[in-house]
C-alpha cells in the first residue's frame, strides 16, 4: 500500500517572512495600490478665507452743483408761490432746470457744511444777526403752540382741531417776523412767507409730513436768495437752526396729534421727518466710536443724541412708539444700522433724497414755484384766478387733479405729500401721549410676545 504524501508548502522570502503578499498597482487617477483612495487627491487644498466684496449700488452717488450766487433782485417780479408741476412733463422739464440745481446744491451744501460737526461746537457768539433772528421766530412759534392748548377729543388720535387755531396764530406774525429779517416790501413777504406758512403742516388734514420739513429749507433758500443768509450761516443753520425747527415740531406734532402725512410715513424712516438722518449721517462721517449699530445702545443715545442729530432723533422715535425695539417699529432705521460705515449711510441719504423726493411725481406736484425759486420755462400755470390763495384751500374746497407714481392723472381728496391716496393714519405720537396720560406709557413700553 503506497504511502501518503503531504504536500510542502510554499517557499517564503528568506528576507521579509512576515510581510503580507504585494499588493497589485491600480493606474486610475487618485486611487492608492490596493484600491484604498488617495484622499490628497480628492480633499481641495484649505485656502485662507476671503472677504466677499460688497455689493455695488447701481445709482451713482448724486453730485453736489455749484451753488450760484444770489440772483440780482432789480430783474425780480415777486410773486406767490404756487405749483406748476401739473404734468410728467412738467416733471421732466423741472428735473433738467437750474432751479432742480439750486435745490439739490443747497440741500447738499448745509450737509457738506456740518462734517464731523457735533452741535455744541456752534457757539452762540458765532451766529450772525439774521441766524439770531430766525430762532426768535422759532421761540416765537414754540410760545404761540403753548399758548394754544388742544380741545379735549375724548382720546381720539386723529389730529386735533385747534392745531388751525394755532397756525393762524402764526400767520398773523408773518409780516412782524419778516420785517425783523429787513423785509420790508409786502410783495416780498408774501412770496417768502408762503413757504413758512407751508412748513408748519397742512391746516385742512392736520398732518405733517417730509413735504412741510422741505417748505422750511425753502424758506431758508429764499432768505439766502434774498442775500439775507450767506454761506458762511450754512453750519448755523442745519445744527441751531433746524435742529430748533425740528424740537418746535417735536412740540406740535405731539400738542395736536398730527398725523403722518403719507400712510406709509416717510419712506420707512420716520413718519415725519427725513433730513435729520441726512444732515445727522454726515455730522457722523468719520466718527472715531460712534458706529451706525450705536443707535441700538440706548446710553450712548442718551450721552450723545443732543450733539449728534441722527442718534438724537433715533431717540425721539423710540419715544414715540407704544412697542420697544426699532426692528418692530422702524425696520428701515434698524436695517441701516448694519451699514459698516456712515459714509455708506450718508451717501443713500443723498440717493434717497434725490430719488424719493425731487424724482417723485406725487411728491413734486406739490412743490410750490415763485421768483426766488422758479419754475422752468414751458411748465404748466395754474387759472390765474386761484394764484394767491393758500395753498391749504385745494384741500379744502373738495377734490384736486393730482398724478400718481405712474404719472397717471385722476382726482381725489388727498391726504398728504409722499403716499397722495393712503388712508387717514392716527399719529403715533397721539397714542404713546395717550398711554401716557393713562400713566403707562414711557419706560412700559410693551414688548413683542416672542421678542
Amino acid at each position: 500500500m503506497a504511502a501518503a504524501t503531504t504536500p510542502q508548502a510554499p517557499e517564503q522570502s528568506p528576507t521579509n517572512s512576515s510581510s503580507p503578499p504585494p499588493a497589485q498597482t491600480s493606474s486610475a487617477p487618485g486611487i492608492a495600490s490596493g484600491g484604498i483612495p488617495s484622499l490628497k487627491d480628492r480633499i481641495p487644498k484649505l485656502q485662507p478665507r476671503r472677504r466677499r466684496p460688497e455689493p455695488s449700488n447701481p445709482v451713482p452717488l448724486p453730485e453736489t452743483p455749484a451753488l450760484p450766487p444770489p440772483p440780482d433782485l432789480s430783474t425780480l417780479t415777486f410773486k406767490v408761490p404756487s405749483r406748476r408741476i401739473l404734468s410728467p412733463r412738467d416733471h421732466e422739464l423741472f428735473l433738467a432746470s437750474p432751479t432742480y440745481n439750486l435745490v439739490v446744491s443747497f440741500a447738499f451744501g448745509l450737509t457738506e457744511s456740518v462734517v464731523d460737526t457735533p452741535i455744541s461746537a456752534v457757539k452762540d457768539s458765532e451766529l450772525s444777526q439774521p441766524v439770531r433772528t430766525i430762532l426768535r421766530i422759532l421761540n416765537d412759534t414754540e410760545s404761540l403752540c403753548r399758548d394754544s392748548p388742544p380741545d379735549d377729543q375724548g382720546g381720539s388720535r386723529f389730529g386735533n382741531k385747534t392745531f388751525r387755531v394755532f397756525l393762524d396764530k402764526v400767520k398773523q406774525r408773518f409780516a412782524q417776523w419778516h420785517e425783523t429779517l429787513g423785509l420790508s416790501d409786502p410783495a416780498a413777504v408774501a412770496e417768502v412767507s408762503t413757504y413758512l406758512s407751508q412748513s408748519f403742516g397742512n391746516r385742512s388734514r392736520i398732518d405733517y409730513g417730509s413735504g412741510h420739513e422741505l417748505n422750511f429749507m425753502m424758506w431758508l433758500l429764499c432768505l439766502y436768495q434774498l442775500s439775507i443768509l450767506t454761506r458762511d450761516d450754512f453750519r448755523a443753520l442745519v445744527l441751531r437752526v433746524f435742529s430748533r425747527y425740528l424740537d418746535v415740531m417735536h412740540l406740535v406734532q405731539s400738542t395736536y396729534y398730527l398725523e403722518p402725512a403719507g400712510s406709509h410715513g416717510v419712506w420707512g424712516l420716520d413718519d415725519y421727518q427725513f433730513l435729520p438722518f441726512l444732515f445727522g449721517a454726515s455730522q457722523l462721517l468719520h466718527h472715531p466710536f460712534i458706529t451706525p449699530r450705536s443707535i441700538h445702545q440706548e446710553l450712548t443715545l442718551e450721552e450723545f443724541g443732543g450733539d449728534y442729530m441722527y442718534l438724537g432723533h433715533v431717540a425721539f422715535v423710540n419715544s414715540t412708539k407704544t412697542v420697544k425695539g426699532l426692528r418692530w417699529h422702524s425696520p428701515m432705521l434698524d436695517d441701516i444700522s448694519s451699514a459698516k460705515s456712515w459714509e455708506k449711510i450718508e451717501g443713500g441719504m443723498r440717493r434717497m433724497f434725490v430719488s424719493e423726493v425731487l424724482r417723485k411725481l406725487p411728491v413734486m406736484q406739490h412743490f410750490l414755484f415763485g421768483s426766488l425759486i422758479p419754475a422752468a420755462e414751458g411748465m404748466s400755470e395754474r387759472d390765474p384766478n386761484s394764484l394767491g390763495k393758500d395753498e391749504d384751500d385745494d384741500d379744502e374746497a373738495g377734490e384736486v387733479e393730482v398724478f400718481d407714481k405712474d404719472g397717471v392723472r385722476h382726482v381725489h381728496q388727498p391726504t398728504g405729500w409722499g403716499d397722495c391716496c393712503g388712508i387717514k393714519v392716527p399719529s403715533s405720537l397721539a397714542a404713546n401721549e395717550e398711554m401716557r396720560k393713562r400713566g403707562i406709557g414711557g419706560e412700559h413700553l410693551r414688548r413683542i410676545p416672542f421678542d
